[in-house]
C-alpha cells in the first residue's frame, strides 16, 4: 500500500490529549490542516497480535500490545505525555509488513493500572519498565520510535541501555528543559495572547509568571471543581498552541471515565513537569553525547509551537552521525500528512539498510568522528 494511501485510512477518534503528546487535539489539528480522514485500521492487524499486562515494581501493571510480522524488525513505540496513552492511530503510522511493533501505556496512563497513580512514577521507573518489557517479550534489540515527551524518554532510555537499541527515530523533540517549559506556558503567549489570557483566568497576578505551578497546584492539591477547571484550561491552551489558533474549552459536562481520564492525564503531567521530568541529573543533552554513532533520525515540523525546532537542532549537534529533517509547513502533530509520510519513510529506510545514511535527501547531518 502506498504511504499516502495508508495514511488516508487513519481515523480521527482518540482520547483527549496532553501537552507533549499526540492524541486528541493533534487529531483536530491534522483535520484542520487538511489531513485525510477515513474509517481507520485495526490497531495492529495481522495474525500475530498480542495484548497483555506486565506486573512491575511499585504496584503498577503495564498494558502492552504487539503486532506486525513475527521475525521482522523489532520496533518499540513510546507515546507522548507525560500522561498520554497509545491509540489506534499510532499503530497506523507504521508499515506493519516491515516490523514487529510493540506499544505500551506508561505507568498510570491509558489502560495501565492503577490509573493516574503518581507513586513510584518517575522517569527511572519508566526506563526500568521498558527494559522489563523487552526482556519479557524476548527482544534482543529494537528500534525505538517516539515523539514529543516520548522522544525525551527514548533519549533517556538509549543513553541508559544503548546495547538494547538498534537506533532512534525521534519526532517533535522535547527535552524537558526549564526553557522548554517556560516557552510553552509563558512565552508562547506572544503568538496567542487571547488564548493565554483565558489560560491564566482566575490566577492571581503573582502567579502569572509561573502558570505551570499554579495549574499543577490546583490539579494535585485542589478540590474536584478546581482540578477540573485547571485541566480544561490546560487542555484548551494545548489545543491552541498545537493548532496555532485560539481554541475554546471543550463544551458540555464531563462524567464517568472521560472525567477520570482527563484529570489523571493532567495530574501526571503536573507531577512530571514540576519535577523537571526527572531528567535534570544529568540533563538529556548531556546524556545524548554518549549516543554518537547510534543510527538516529530526527524529524521536526518547522511550525511546531509546542516543541520548538531549536530543540531538535540542539540534539542533532550533540549526537554525532545523526540526521535531521525539518519539515516545512508542519506543526507538532505526527498525523499531518508530510510528517506521517516522513516517519514511514524513515522506518522503510532503516528496515533496508539498518541505518539512515541512505534515507531521503536535503537533510542536515553531523559527521561521526
Amino acid at each position: 500500500m502506498a504511504i499516502a494511501a495508508s495514511i488516508a485510512c487513519m481515523t480521527a477518534s482518540a482520547p483527549p490529549s496532553d501537552v507533549f503528546c499526540e492524541t486528541g487535539v493533534e487529531l483536530a489539528a491534522a483535520a484542520a490542516a487538511g489531513a485525510p480522514q477515513g474509517a481507520g485500521l485495526p490497531l495492529v492487524p495481522g495474525p500475530f497480535t498480542v495484548t497483555g499486562w506486565l506486573d512491575v515494581p511499585g504496584g503498577h501493571r503495564i498494558y502492552y500490545e504487539q503486532g506486525g510480522q513475527a521475525g521482522a524488525l523489532p520496533v518499540l513505540f513510546l507515546h507522548g505525555g507525560p500522561g498520554g496513552a497509545c491509540s489506534p492511530r499510532h499503530a497506523q503510522l507504521f508499515d506493519l509488513t516491515l516490523c514487529r511493533l510493540t506499544l505500551f501505556d506508561q505507568r498510570g496512563c491509558g489502560r495501565s493500572l492503577p490509573c493516574g497513580e503518581l507513586r513510584a512514577n518517575t522517569s527511572d521507573d519508566l526506563l526500568a519498565d521498558i527494559e522489563a518489557l523487552r526482556q519479557h517479550l524476548g527482544v534482543t534489540r529494537w528500534l525505538v520510535v517516539a515523539g514529543s515527551w516520548g522522544a525525551g524518554l527514548a533519549l533517556a532510555y538509549a543513553a541508559a541501555h544503548r546495547d538494547a537499541c538498534l537506533g532512534l527515530v525521534l519526532r517533535g523533540v522535547f527535552l524537558g528543559r526549564p526553557s522548554d517549559l517556560d516557552w510553552f506556558f509563558q512565552q508562547a503567549q506572544q503568538f496567542l495572547p487571547d488564548a493565554w489570557t483565558e489560560l491564566a483566568a482566575g490566577a492571581p497576578q503573582t502567579a502569572h509568571a509561573s502558570l505551570l505551578h499554579w495549574l499543577a497546584d490546583g490539579l494535585l492539591y485542589g478540590d474536584a471543581e478546581t482540578a477540573l477547571g485547571r485541566a480544561l484550561a490546560w487542555e484548551a491552551w494545548e489545543a491552541s498552541v498545537t493548532q496555532r489558533q485560539r481554541c475554546a474549552r471543550r463544551a458540555g459536562p464531563l462524567t464517568g471515565s472521560d472525567l477520570s481520564a482527563l484529570l489523571a492525564k493532567y495530574r501526571i503531567q503536573s507531577h512530571y513537569l514540576t519535577h523537571g521530568c526527572f531528567w535534570t541529573a544529568p540533563p538529556l543533552l548531556e546524556r545524548a553525547q554518549a549516543l554518537a554513532g547510534l543510527p538516529t533520525a530526527l524529524l521536526h515540523g518547522r511550525l511546531d509551537w509546542v516543541c520548538r525546532p531549536q530543540a531538535a537542532w540542539d540534539l542533532h549537534e550533540r549526537i554525532a552521525g545523526s540526521r535531521l529533517q525539518v519539515l516545512e509547513g508542519c506543526g507538532h502533530s505526527p498525523f499531518e500528512l508530510p510528517m506521517a509520510e516522513a516517519l514511514r519513510q524513515a522506518l522503510a529506510g532503516f528496515s533496508e539498510t539498518g541505518d539512515f545514511t541512505g534515507w531521503g535527501k536535503d537533510f542536515f547531518a553531523v559527521a561521526t568522528p
